[in-house]
């Protein structure tokens, strides 16, 4: 089941590790801002966290004979993880912006959302898992991008 997935995973890998890179990189300009705005953090950290869990998943996805089974605690784990990281971002941003903040907050959970569900569809061995860990891995990587302009750009406003 996995092979067929092979490129993808391949792709989303490289970007992934990538993206990563530069954003760690580009928030290291900006530390002192992020570390004084209360959301800023978390919402860091789940945006490195997103693109870490694609890197591993993706390579996990690539690993020979990996039982799907095994790829699929690996994905429902990170997803776990994330989205616990993305709700607790959520969670400053309202506090913060009030109602307003919770479209900000879901371009973060969306993400571990597509990870969890495709997890456990895995666990249990259905093939449509597959697809709600590319849709994770999709929403993850807009997601860090759009969260990225706001650790580099918004918070200079």
């Amino acid at each position: 089941m996995l092979e067929q997935w092979s490129d993808f995973f391949v792709a989303s890998a490289g970007a992934a590790a990538g993206l990563a890179g530069l954003i760690i990189v580009a928030m290291s300009v900006n530390i002192e801002t992020i570390v004084k705005i209360p959301s800023m953090p978390s919402r860091a950290g789940s945006t490195i966290a997103n693109l870490v869990l694609i890197v591993v998943a993706s390579i996990a996805g690539l690993m020979a004979a990996l039982p799907v089974t095994a790829f699929g605690i690996i994905v429902l784990a990170g997803g776990l993880g994330c989205l616990g990281l993305a709700v607790d971002s959520t969670v400053q941003i309202v506090r913060k912006a009030g109602l307003s903040g919770l479209v900000r907050g879901a371009v973060g959970v969306l993400p571990g959302i597509g990870f969890v569900v495709g997890g456990a569809l895995l666990v249990v061995g259905l093939e449509a898992g597959l697809y709600w860990v590319s849709a994770g891995i999709l929403l993850a990587f807009v997601g860090s991008v759009l969260n990225a302009w706001v650790l580099l750009v918004e918070i200079r406003r």
